[in-house]
């Protein structure tokens, strides 16, 4: 994305891209996927884990966002309008793959430590999300989707169609695992 001379010059150049993707110019669709595309694909992979997996996703989302642009009122940022597209593309490629078929409730859930982390404070942001990328794939889900994009584990439990202990446990487990990881490292 070029520089911009200052965020009112970026907001009327984003405005103008929504307008021309909503009359199907493919010149303000590239401008939007140019500006968005690095971090969606971050959103697309911390969800699939893999890169080719992540890839499917930015391509269903952008298609899903474009398709839906004119839906998008204004309200709020576009950004972040953009971002829910992505996560529930994520979501229903990984609602396909039936990604928490063996989630447990939480009354049978193992091992979950609520220690403090000590560990975490000396690793990167990369090296965290290598290791959240290498979660099962519901146990990373639920991580992420709480986590990360600050869903409420009731609003996780209507997207995925699971229980809302099934969801606590899935997100337990899953820091669990994380601090096993870091403290093997450590």
């Amino acid at each position: 994305m070029q520089l911009f001379r200052n965020k009112e010059h970026l907001n009327t150049r984003i405005t103008d891209w929504i307008e021309g993707a909503r009359n199907g110019d493919p010149r303000s669709q590239k401008s939007i996927y140019d500006a968005l595309s690095g971090k969606m694909f971050a959103v697309c992979l911390r969800y699939m884990g893999n890169r080719d997996d992540a890839l499917d996703v930015l391509q269903d989302g952008f298609v899903a966002l474009f398709s839906k642009i004119g839906t998008y009122s204004g309200d709020g940022s576009f950004e972040g309008w953009c971002r829910r597209i992505f996560v529930n593309t994520a979501l229903m490629s990984l609602r396909k793959k039936d990604v928490l078929r063996q989630s447990q409730e939480v009354e049978t859930a193992f091992n979950v430590s609520n220690g403090a982390p000590t560990a975490i404070q000396d690793l990167s942001c990369s090296e965290i999300m290598k290791y959240v990328s290498e979660l099962p794939p519901g146990f990373r889900t639920v991580f992420n989707m709480y986590a990360v994009e600050g869903y409420s584990h009731k609003e996780i439990a209507q997207a995925l169609d699971i229980t809302e202990s099934t969801s606590r446990s899935q997100f337990l487990r899953a820091r669990a695992i994380l601090q096993t990881k870091i403290e093997e490292k450590y």
